[in-house]
């Protein structure tokens, strides 16, 4: 890869690193005026993610183009459809991104997923950015980034593909080759497929893979290895899985440490573990702290 790109996109996630702790001006939740207003605002709070995460992604695009050391007059934009959601414009080769995932960790499962190929992250130029936020007085007030987690969209990718694969019993498939297609009708997003038949059926799928040899149960993005995987596709029954490449799941170490460590983090007297999950908002006398907290 371009030793600028790789600048670059190194100088824009320091940046992105740096919102940790910093207050959004993007909305403000109003102060419940009463306990009831609060109870009720307790339970729907968490609706508002994906606005406040779009809404982050214009912060973030604004924040970047605030520098002005990039090379040659490049800028940043973002991308909506399109991934990365902000991307670099300029003369790089390849050209740098991040992809932005909003995370309200009171609902404590990152429900963002990530399903790109790993195949699209060859020069390792696209980061993924995780932004933990809440409000910043609990319940209202302004979005306040918690912390922030970025790691790169290949190593992402691979962590996905290692945890999910594993033929016959799941099957991660690649997209089909669809570059000569027009922008909004190429495929670049991964699927995941669950074995639905009986143990019998099961046993002669196990007998095919065992004859791959050790490397077959390696994953792999080549057109051969995939020709394989759609082999017993067509020949075995399995089933679309819809919860698959959820981020909260792919088991990437990096990001597991620092959803441990988001959830651990101490908030008006408890971890926002303790407060998920032990649903201390729905409790009157929390609610009342937390509207004398100012």
């Amino acid at each position: 890869m371009d030793t600028e790109t790789t600048r670059v996109l190194m100088r824009a996630s320091g940046t992105i690193l740096g919102l940790k702790g910093q207050l959004l001006d993007v909305l403000t939740i109003a102060k419940p005026p009463d306990i009831e207003y609060a109870r009720n605002l307790a339970k729907v709070v968490s609706k508002l993610s994906p606005l406040v995460g779009n809404m982050i992604e214009f912060s973030i695009v604004n924040l970047l183009n605030s520098r002005k050391d990039w090379p040659n007059n490049g800028h940043w934009v973002r991308q909506d459809p399109g991934f990365p959601d902000t991307l670099f414009v300029g003369d790089l080769n390849p050209s740098p991104g991040v992809e932005i995932k909003a995370w309200f960790p009171l609902a404590t499962e990152i429900t963002a997923r990530f399903r790109d190929s790993a195949s699209r992250f060859e020069y390792n130029q696209v980061n993924v950015a995780i932004i933990a936020w809440l409000p910043e007085y609990l319940l209202y007030g302004k979005p306040k980034v918690v912390d922030v987690w970025i790691g790169s969209a290949k190593s992402l990718a691979m962590a996905r593909d290692l945890h999910y694969h594993d033929p016959p019993n799941y099957l991660v498939i690649e997209p089909e080759d669809t570059k000569n297609r027009t922008i909004n009708l190429q495929q670049t997003n991964t699927n995941g497929y669950k074995f639905q038949e009986g143990p019998e059926r099961l046993a002669l799928a196990v007998q095919e893979v065992e004859q791959w040899g050790a490397e077959g149960k390696i994953y792999k993005t080549a057109a051969v290895y995939q020709e394989k995987l759609r082999k017993l596709l067509g020949r075995y029954r399995y089933r679309l899985d819809t919860n698959f490449a959820k981020m909260d799941r792919i088991q990437h170490p990096g990001l597991e440490a620092f959803k441990a460590q988001v959830l651990n983090s101490t908030v008006y007297g408890y971890t926002i573990f303790e407060w998920a999950k032990q649903k201390l908002l729905h409790s009157d006398a929390e609610l009342q702290k937390l509207l004398v907290s100012e």
